[in-house]
């Protein structure tokens, strides 16, 4: 969980595999943290234990001490100068001393304007003055290392970057927030309690300590079992929520499928025309829709064809119907239903999720179909009721906070491994296995837990979320 920053940083991590993946952290590394593009501002990050006597190297302020005497956090103007001493921008400085800083070194950074070339001379400045250029994602790896966030919320640092609707973001920042430590913190702790319960009264017999009875502690375990299985669940909503869901659009050859997916999308992404067979290959693309993001699929119109070309579009239509998780199967409101038309709505009804929309609304009506939504593509009409349509097959999960939702499948897998051990432990129980065959379960679902958050380290895991960052996070 992240500190507060009036309070000493205190880390638990003080294995032998932690001992191994600190060293080197204590080198100074710098990065530019807003990406090579031209913008008003270009920050560049620095951290590490010569942070500052590397700022003072570069960077003057205008008036008064250098940059190393000044107070955390507040902002200062000066001259940023380059490896020739010369000066290469007007910018604000600012520092954080350790441990109270984002990564529990002594950190900075340098807001200059954003030209890319501005940026790539700073830095090459700062490498001359003692620093590296850092890793991707070694900013956050050393917060987690020292103890200034766990691996939940190191995740939801990239997760809040990368996200692409507004439910996500705010999922991100709940876990950023700590949200899910807090949560699986007090399974922990509670499983924690018994084991060293059984382990004070096997190791100090003498002692007036309570007597071990393993049935006083069944309700704990059922609670923790019933407390992980609840945030287990919320394990596909995250995976929907992240990566959204694969919506193939389906239908036969000039129902309009293309100019569907414009319409949603806001922008010819397909070429469409009145010619039969247009559309040879599936077309893929992101869209936000009714709050969720889908990631659509435009396919081949279905009709039987001795083009050998136009045959494996209508093959890969039908594999993207298949493997969808939403089905929207189009119509040609214009039109009577065909044979055709009738395969597709036998496609779309054994889909895991379908709508079914007429378009050509703006035409003489000759089809109505039952549960269908009217649409115009051309006009954009009915778009809206569309939107309305997905964001009800895939609402939110109001009982569940910000923050509190699985959203990779490292955190599935271990919360899952977790629960296998308690409900192991449980059953145990139940058969008169003696107490320290179930504390072997509990204590290893006090290890899995413990990889959620970090309490456990494992190189490979590590290395697995970092490798998502990109350079300067």
């Amino acid at each position: 969980m992240q500190q507060n920053s009036q309070e000493p940083v205190q880390s638990v991590r003080c294995s032998f595999e932690v001992r191994e993946l600190t060293q080197g952290v204590f080198d100074t590394i710098a990065a530019i943290s807003t990406g090579n593009v031209v913008s008003g501002i270009g920050i560049i990050r620095i951290s590490g234990g010569q942070t500052l006597e590397i700022l003072d190297r570069v960077f003057t302020p205008m008036r008064g001490v250098p940059m190393s005497r000044r107070e955390d956090r507040r902002l200062v103007l000066g001259k940023f100068f380059d490896t020739d001493g010369e000066t290469l921008d007007i910018c604000l400085a600012t520092i954080s001393h350790g441990p109270n800083s984002y990564t529990g070194e002594d950190t900075a950074e340098l807001q200059c304007h954003g030209s890319p070339t501005v940026l790539a001379q700073g830095l090459k400045a700062l490498f001359a003055a003692g620093a590296r250029q850092a890793k991707a994602g070694e900013f956050t790896r050393r917060a987690f290392l020292n103890g200034r966030m766990d691996l939940t919320q190191a995740e939801a640092v990239i997760d809040l970057i990368d996200a692409e609707t507004a439910q996500a973001a705010k999922n991100a920042a709940g876990q950023l927030n700590g949200a899910i430590a807090r949560k699986t913190d007090v399974i922990y702790d509670s499983l924690t309690a018994i084991c060293s319960h059984y382990h004070a009264v096997l190791d100090y017999p003498d002692e007036d300590i309570e007597d071990f009875e393993l049935r006083a502690y069944e309700d704990t375990l059922r609670g923790a079992a019933n407390s992980l299985e609840r945030l287990l669940a919320t394990s596909r909503r995250g995976s929907v929520m992240k990566n959204g869901v694969r919506a193939a659009i389906i239908g036969r050859t000039n129902v309009g499928k293309s100019s569907l997916l414009n319409a949603i999308l806001g922008y010819d992404r397909a070429i469409v025309t009145a010619i039969a067979g247009t559309t040879r290959d599936t077309v893929e693309e992101k869209a936000v829709v009714g709050g969720v993001l889908l990631r659509l699929m435009d396919t081949a119109g279905q009709r039987a064809t001795a083009d050998p070309v136009e045959k494996l579009g209508v093959e890969r239509a039908r594999d993207a119907a298949s493997a969808a998780e939403l089905v929207i199967a189009v119509f040609d409101a214009s039109e009577p239903l065909t044979s055709e038309d009738k395969a597709v709505l036998f496609e779309a009804k054994n889909a895991p999720k379908h709508i079914l929309v007429c378009n050509k609304s703006d035409l003489v009506p000759s089809l109505a179909l039952e549960g269908a939504l009217c649409v115009s593509a051309l006009s954009g009409d009915g778009i809206g009721v569309l939107e309305k349509a997905v964001a009800a097959l895939f609402p939110p999960d109001e009982a569940v906070p910000a923050g509190e939702v699985l959203t990779s499948p490292r955190q599935a897998d271990a919360v899952s491994r977790a629960l296998d051990y308690i409900r192991a432990a449980l059953e145990a129980m139940e058969t008169g296995i003696p107490p320290d065959a179930v504390l072997t379960e509990v204590e290893g679902a006090l290890s899995a837990l413990g990889e959620l958050t970090g309490r456990t380290v494992r190189e490979d895991i590590t290395n697995g979320i970092f490798a998502r960052f990109c350079v300067g996070k």
